[in-house]
């Protein structure tokens, strides 16, 4: 089949360098996005008076047929023709000769790819975006039934401070929060049309690249057309943030299967969301969280792979950026899966309240003793010191720090008496924090009811 450059050509193209070079595999994926931007290609070139009325019609009667052939699957693909772009216009001067040629005037397949993936970004973005506030609402939900269960908080993966579940879960919502802004913030990157840079310096043509643009949807053009067609930056962020949002549903996901452990039991999983052990019955597998953990590594490697294609390399289109695609469609796919997951499984998730709270109290209470001394006009340093001998007493005589008897307090600091105990409990360590964020329950509240306004619901 001949090649649309064949001219310069005295040799056929070797079938290795056919199959090695071809994209169509993967970038056909673009093939709705390529028809929507030919057809706003077509009316623009109709308006600089390069096409008849008549021609833009049938083109775009054509394309549209084409559409639906894609759309229903019967679309023959050949790989002979590269990419997704030759494979359309290929069959639209099939079919309407040289009126079809006309297509490609004043355009390059430079600017015509980069505008098929902002195209295509700019759906993803808002894709995730919605995914990304659904799972935030489950995380609301969950939160305001669980304003009055108490949880031992982590740090360094040790017991903590008591907190309100709610707080936690109100904290998972805070980070999702800031991965919607990032991609809204990406969102006007990514929304440029840099249809009309040509290969690299522009086109010979009157072209109106504010009326492609406003056909397209796209608020701004690029505005220097080397860097509309040699920039891949918009891609990378969006990997970068893929990779992030990785990173938070990561984490989340190991907590969640820690806390689903037999040695914690803080949650339960629901049956259709896990699996079993080939051999071991009594197994009950989290797999969705697992591969929500495991794909994160998938998100990092599509970053490093693009950052890795782009560096040092010269201005301004090269054939290496023909691999920026599959890593964009790997991170998308598999982002908006993990974020469905990990939604079906807070949807279904059982929090055991008892658990929880049972692991709340005795040394969790301990920093609550050093600031009682404090209040009490004890220097922090020698309260932390005395709260520190407890709990090396404790530990020794094998006691919880709220069995312990007012004599006994009172053989570490004077300053004790018996209001001690009215501190002594996960709830009344969780309401002396009412500061502004904090995980006082009327805190807590307002965190619920501004995350509730916030997310419409």
């Amino acid at each position: 089949m001949e090649k649309p450059w064949s001219g310069r050509f005295k040799e056929e193209t070797d079938k290795f360098v056919e199959e090695f070079t071809q994209s169509v595999d993967f970038d056909k994926k673009l093939a709705l996005y390529d028809i929507i931007q030919d057809i706003a290609h077509v009316k623009t070139l109709t308006k600089a008076g390069i096409l008849t009325k008549e021609e833009e019609e049938k083109l775009i009667d054509e394309l549209i047929k084409i559409k639906g052939e894609i759309e229903r699957g019967i679309f023959e693909w050949k790989r002979e023709l590269e990419d997704v772009h030759m494979n359309i216009e290929a069959e639209l001067i099939k079919r309407l000769g040289d009126t079809g040629k006309k297509l490609h005037t004043a355009r390059s397949r430079n600017d015509q790819v980069a505008t098929d993936e902002r195209l295509y970004l700019k759906d993803e973005i808002k894709d995730i975006r919605k995914l990304l506030k659904e799972l935030r609402r489950t995380l609301v939900v969950l939160a305001e039934k669980t304003v009055d269960f108490i949880m031992p908080a982590y740090t360094h993966l040790q017991r903590a401070q008591p907190v309100r579940v709610a707080h936690y879960f109100l904290a998972y919502r805070e980070i999702f929060l800031k991965d919607d802004e990032r991609l809204l913030d990406l969102y006007r990157r990514v929304d440029e049309l840099p249809l009309g840079s040509g290969a690299v310096a522009g086109v010979d043509f009157p072209l109106d690249r504010f009326f492609t643009a406003e056909n397209l949807g796209f608020n701004r053009l690029t505005r220097n057309s080397i860097y509309g067609t040699a920039e891949r930056d918009y891609i990378a962020e969006f990997l970068f943030i893929c990779a992030l949002i990785g990173q938070h549903l990561s984490r989340l996901a190991e907590d969640l299967i820690i806390w689903n452990s037999e040695e914690f039991n803080f949650v339960e999983l629901p049956d259709k969301l896990c699996t079993g052990s080939s051999i071991m019955p009594q197994k009950k597998n989290p797999d969705v969280l697992e591969l929500i953990r495991g794909k994160t590594g998938r998100l990092y490697g599509n970053l490093i792979s693009l950052l890795t294609v782009l560096k040092a390399l010269p201005m301004a289109y090269n054939r290496d950026m023909q691999e920026d695609k599959e890593p964009l469609f790997d991170s998308a796919e598999n982002l908006k899966g993990m974020i469905k997951g990990m939604t079906l499984v807070l949807e279904g998730i059982r929090i055991k309240e008892h658990t929880m709270k049972k692991a709340s109290g005795n040394l969790l209470l301990i920093t609550d003793v050093a600031n009682y001394l404090v209040e009490k006009g004890v220097p922090f340093r020698s309260a932390h010191r005395i709260a520190g001998s407890i709990v090396a007493y404790l530990l020794e005589k094998g006691k919880r720090l709220e069995d312990m008897t007012l004599e006994e307090f009172k053989s570490f600091s004077e300053k004790f008496d018996r209001d001690i105990y009215e501190i002594l409990s996960p709830e009344r360590s969780t309401e002396r924090k009412r500061v502004y964020g904090g995980t006082s329950r009327e805190e807590i509240i307002k965190q619920l009811e501004a995350a509730k306004r916030e997310e419409g619901l």
